[in-house]
């Protein structure tokens, strides 16, 4: 009997290709070959078949995508297209649900899990975009839809502030705005780790001084943290509803709300870097571990499906 093949696709910065290694060898343990490096940006489609360097995609077993930095739309394509032939980590459908932002917030929202105040408003609704700045109490947050990272993000204090941002706005080419309600908190968050409906690790991120994004790449620093249940159970309901394997889900607790508030799903969630780890966030091998049995238990799923079809 030929052995399982799984194909991945890991980011190689902040520790990932040590990641990559391990989770190849804990494959390897289990009878799972793997193929590394199938990044689609180098693959071709042509005559009902995907090859990306060499390798066959719809003949694998299953295909973990697992880099956020370098996405192109060419790449998401075939993602798509791969997720419907064979099984993806994470699900294509899922991971573009939750790579956008309103959609996540509405679904959120609409099952009763807290999120920020929001509002999709036509980009020509300009009286739409200055009640929600009164609405909000007179602060609220620009987002892209599909940004990552904290990029493009902008922080509103006043009407005369969007005022000024307007002329800016119309010139380009969104068809819509998005805006939440600046939320009074901290400036602390958690990052919970959720793979296949369990919590698998957490830490917290501040802020830098005068700023408020906790991102890390905007600046902000990590920092040890333990969970309380309402925290890990509000993650694991809002991955679940979105129908994600795997995710990364920021938390913060509005102050005036007094409750808990799910800010974003994160679809790829870094590992802790080796610095990090250095600090005493050590839930790599615990994800590690999560994943590799999410991975195993996806290709006999996929393999017992094959068989009774077969049979």
């Amino acid at each position: 009997m030929t052995a399982p093949h799984v194909g991945i696709w890991m980011y190689e910065n902040g520790g990932g290709s040590a990641i990559e290694h391990k989770l190849v060898h804990a494959l390897a343990e289990r009878g799972i070959q793997t193929s590394t490096g199938l990044n689609l940006r180098d693959a071709r489609a042509q005559g009902g078949e995907i090859v990306c360097n060499g390798v066959a995609m719809e003949q694998l077993d299953a295909f973990l995508s697992y880099n956020a930095g370098q996405q192109t739309q060419y790449q998401l394509y075939l993602y798509q297209v791969l997720s419907q032939t064979i099984p993806t980590l994470n699900n294509f459908n899922a991971f573009s649900l939750a790579e956008d932002k309103f959609r996540t917030a509405h679904l959120l929202s609409s099952h009763g899990i807290a999120t920020a105040d929001y509002r999709l408003c036509h980009k020509n609704d300009i009286d739409g975009l200055k009640a929600a700045i009164r609405d909000f109490g007179g602060k609220l947050v620009y987002k892209p839809t599909d940004g990552w990272g904290g990029v493009g993000i902008v922080k509103i204090d006043s009407e005369q502030a969007l005022d000024m941002l307007l002329p800016f706005l119309s010139r380009t080419d969104l068809r819509y705005f998005y805006v939440e309600r600046f939320i009074n908190y901290d400036n602390t968050d958690y990052r919970i780790d959720i793979v296949d409906g369990k919590c698998v690790g957490c830490y917290g991120r501040k802020a830098p001084k005068d700023d408020w994004k906790t991102n890390i790449t905007s600046g902000g620093s990590v920092f040890i943290r333990e969970p309380g249940q309402e925290v890990i159970d509000l993650a694991i309901k809002a991955t679940q509803l979105l129908g994600l394997e795997i995710a990364g889900v920021d938390l913060i607790y509005d102050r005036d709300k007094e409750e808990y508030v799910v800010l974003e799903v994160n679809t790829i969630p870094a590992f802790a870097t080796p610095e990090q780890e250095a600090l005493g966030i050590n839930f790599n091998q615990s994800k590690l571990d999560a994943m590799v049995e999410l991975i195993d238990k996806t290709v006999q799923r996929k393999l017992a499906l094959h068989s009774a079809k077969v049979a």
